[in-house]
């Protein structure tokens, strides 16, 4: 198990990659991706349930039935999706559990299904297990409180997010995949 050290955690405020307003507002850049078969994920449960709701489901959504920390509904997203994962991962942490559902939903996901994620504790900090070991072309979109969605091209920043494992304490066997 990974955990964010606790003088790091200001370091993730900063988003990986361009920051919109809301989904809406990427739509057809989204459909462009989708149109070229690149695999869209979506972390949070404001992002998933925004992007499903202008018409396009994710090839994996992570959620944790909370928004800005507060208990959500267990809205009807599970019919959007083919398969469904769960994973442990408490709060300012990346579990081996968590990266072994990733990893599993991307198997899934190449044979055409869509794929839920539902951690127990907090999907926060997904992206970067995401970013790293997602396949090449890959978008992920996750919230920035207060500010809106961020739309992050994975070729992009996979390095970064390799830089930002050194925040942590503990180990993953991320190298091995």
């Amino acid at each position: 198990m990974l955990i964010l050290k606790e003088e790091e955690r200001g370091a993730f405020k900063k988003p990986f990659g361009e920051i919109y307003s809301s989904v809406a507002e990427i739509k057809k850049t989204l459909e462009k991706y989708k149109n070229n078969h690149q695999l869209i994920i979506s972390i949070g449960d404001a992002t998933t349930s925004n992007l499903i709701n202008t018409g396009i489901t994710p090839g994996i959504g992570i959620i944790d039935h909370r928004i800005e920390r507060k208990e959500t509904e267990k809205d009807d997203e599970l019919s959007y999706f083919h398969a469904l994962l769960n994973a442990a991962n408490p709060p300012g942490t990346i579990t081996e559990e968590l990266l072994d559902a990733i990893i599993k939903a991307y198997e899934l996901n190449k044979t055409g299904n869509k794929v839920l994620i539902i951690v127990d504790g907090e999907e926060d900090l997904a992206v970067l297990p995401c970013v790293i070991t997602a396949p090449p072309g890959t978008v992920v979109l996750y919230g920035q409180p207060g500010e809106g969605v961020v739309l992050c091209e994975v070729d992009r920043f996979k390095d970064i997010a390799e830089e930002f494992m050194d925040k942590f304490k503990g180990d993953l066997p991320w190298k091995s995949i």
